[in-house]
């Protein structure tokens, strides 16, 4: 534990920390409501209007839409003060919390939580955030529910309120740097996508190496070919295995989605490229799902998987297929691509050296932005953890023994 907080606790808590209801450390915690739906006059003003949807352990700055004056008048929504704890009461998100940096309104599966002055809203926001789970297990019904009686009674810590400032400041340091990570994983995302675009689409800048590769071996433009035609297609080799037939081991079992298991066998070594088959194939831009696959593994029947053969490289093959619109081959409900349209699938193939200059330089940026052993997805990993573990140490408190 960092001295100066040791030190707080000390000198404030040397008998252990105050525990009361949630009730008794908030001003006001009540539910939002919404306004008529087919009150035109009712929204799009200038009244920020949140619903459960929008809260996941996050700072509100802005709402996804906004009631009038009169929607606020003629409903149960009510004004929340800014720098409050948000708690969604159902679905799901439930029992997930926010703060809001704005005044605003919210639903009716919102709880609003304005604290008293002995209570500091982040404080109170990272103590229901690091509880999430036994919060989530005091929902009733089905699709699980929280009510206002309930969380009225769920008990938080009340250190001085120097302490939960430290606490705060210690937390909010973690915070800021996990975000500035993820922003600068975004913009390297965006400048990977760039460059492998320009590089694929063979638009070198003058006088680089590849542009000189280029010009020496393909004067009058690159070939296209089949996929069928450059890489080997090994499905018939796959095997599928029910979940409660598979023996657990170390070697990781495959399917559509990636990794969906780790078993006591395998049927491929070396580096292959998985495509999805069926089920999740295609992502948002319209690319196929992919997978490069290293080592012993085993696949099921639900991604294609392709072997380099001498006409290709393979790790080209997987950054040419990140550029490739499948929409217009993916079939039926559920999706899926055919090995047939998937052999037709055509590739520029340029000179094996200038593919081995773009895969170098491909995969800087991807061990960059993809590798959860190295670059920036590992230290965000990493502090996601140190987050959670000083959390967890530091809203964990010694309680202070109650008086008759």
């Amino acid at each position: 534990m960092p001295s100066k907080l040791q030190k707080l606790i000390e000198k404030y808590h040397p008998d252990g920390v105050e525990f009361v209801e949630l009730d008794g450390g908030c001003e006001k915690i009540f539910a939002g409501g919404t306004p008529k739906s087919t009150n035109a006059e009712y929204y799009n003003g200038n009244i920020p209007w949140l619903r459960s949807g929008e809260i996941n352990f996050n700072s509100i700055v802005k709402t996804e839409k906004n009631i009038a004056e009169l929607g606020l008048k003629k409903s149960s929504a009510k004004w929340i003060r800014k720098k409050s704890v948000l708690l969604a009461m159902t679905g799901a998100t439930v029992a997930r919390s926010a703060v809001n940096e704005i005044a605003l309104a919210a639903n009716q599966s919102v709880c609003a939580l304005e604290v008293a002055e002995t209570l500091n809203y982040k404080f109170l926001y990272y103590f229901l955030a690091n509880n999430y789970q036994d919060i989530k297990d005091k929902g009733q019904g089905i699709l699980t529910s929280l009510n206002l009686d309930t969380i009225k009674r769920i008990r938080i810590p009340r250190p001085h309120i120097e302490v939960q400032k430290e606490i705060v400041r210690i937390l909010d340091a973690f915070t800021e740097l996990t975000t500035e990570l993820t922003t600068e994983l975004t913009l390297r995302k965006k400048q990977y996508e760039y460059y492998r675009d320009k590089l694929l689409s063979f638009d070198f800048a003058p006088n680089t190496k590849l542009y000189n590769l280029y010009k020496k071996y393909h004067p009058n433009g690159v070939e296209f070919k089949e996929l069928g035609k450059v890489c080997e297609i090994l499905d018939n080799l796959r095997k599928p295995v029910a979940k409660n037939k598979r023996v657990a081991g170390k070697y990781p079992y495959y399917g559509a989605n990636g990794i969906q298991d780790y078993v006591n066998d395998y049927i491929f070594d070396g580096d292959f490229l998985l495509i999805g088959e069926d089920g999740s194939v295609i992502n948002k831009d319209k690319s196929p799902v992919l997978h490069w696959a290293s080592g012993k593994i085993w696949v099921n029947n639900h991604a294609h998987i392709l072997k380099e053969t001498p006409l290709v490289n393979l790790r080209f093959v997987y950054f040419y297929m990140q550029t490739i619109d499948v929409s217009s081959i993916v079939m039926g409900l559920p999706p899926k691509i055919n090995q047939q349209n998937l052999k037709q699938i055509k590739l520029a193939i340029p000179h094996e050296e200038i593919q081995k200059e773009i895969v170098r330089i491909l995969d800087k940026f991807d061990t960059l932005t993809n590798d959860i052993s190295e670059g920036l997805p590992a230290e965000i990993n990493l502090r996601k953890k140190q987050y959670e573990y000083y959390r967890d140490k530091l809203l964990t408190f010694k309680e202070k023994p109650r008086t008759s």
